[in-house]
């Protein structure tokens, strides 16, 4: 199995969570959606490409920064007491409100994604889009500049774990589906204990215009330092890493964890 590993940073960024309203929480790693979005970008896929991915990487702190928030309901009629900014429409003034607001972002992010299409032969075009994209790639929202600092393609095994104690080098979404046959087929004890979240990754969009999601994935966070124990199988990368200061440089093999 082939896939196109990408290793990346980022200065500052945010993740959104889409339940977070008050104060717009980051995920600690970007969504599959995201990551997805930003492939078919950057090689100007008009379709759907299927694929899989697996996403993993680290970042340095988190700070909170002021922006300017904007709230409006659909053809809301202005309110003097209620609303600060009068929109003009043809029939009537619609009503406004601005004010600040708080978001959460991750300083100094380093990614490691393997993307994996369903069409082995399109590994050629995803590395080449990614190496003279279409446009600036992001990665979170517009303004969240992504720096891609290696793309390569890797050949992918399922090897069996021999050694005690492999512990993950950064943190990592890994699906419900991994960590269940890890819990099943591990003679020591798994140790993922990070936060379950439930992250969008396809979507389709209806003749009005609005997206509805139509595949989801149910993904552990699972920290570095996260051992796995002895006894299991994994899907790993076995191109070595050069970048100095990103995480597996020098070492034997990187877990992959695709959904």
């Amino acid at each position: 199995m082939r896939a196109v590993r990408v290793l990346a940073g980022q200065n500052m960024v945010s993740y959104r969570v889409p339940q977070s309203l008050i104060i717009k929480e980051s995920y600690p790693l970007p969504p599959y959606s995201t990551v997805i979005g930003m492939v078919h970008a950057a090689c100007g896929f008009t379709e759907y490409v299927p694929m899989q991915v697996s996403i993993q990487g680290d970042f340095a702190s988190s700070v909170q920064e002021m922006y300017t928030r904007y709230e409006f309901g659909k053809k809301t009629k202005y309110e003097a007491g209620r609303h600060n900014v009068k929109l003009h429409g043809e029939d009537c003034d619609f009503g406004m409100t601005r004010g600040p607001g708080s978001i959460e972002l991750l300083t100094d992010v380093r990614l490691i994604l393997h993307i994996i299409p369903e069409e082995d032969a399109m590994c050629e075009t995803i590395k080449r889009g990614l190496q003279e994209p279409k446009n600036y790639l992001n990665l979170g929202r517009w303004e969240d500049l992504l720096r891609i600092d290696d793309v390569c393609i890797t050949e992918l095994q399922k090897e069996h774990i021999k050694k005690d104690n492999i512990a993950l080098e950064c943190s990592a979404w890994i699906p419900e589906e991994i960590e269940a046959e890890l819990k099943r087929t591990v003679r020591t004890k798994f140790t993922a204990t990070g936060t379950s979240c439930r992250l969008h990754k396809t979507y389709e969009i209806s003749n009005l215009g609005l997206r509805s999601w139509t595949e989801t994935v149910t993904a552990r966070y699972a920290g570095c330092g996260t051992f796995i124990g002895k006894g299991g199988c994994l899907l790993t990368d076995r191109t070595p890493v050069r970048i100095k200061n990103m995480p597996y440089a020098d070492k034997e093999a990187i877990p992959v964890f695709p959904a």
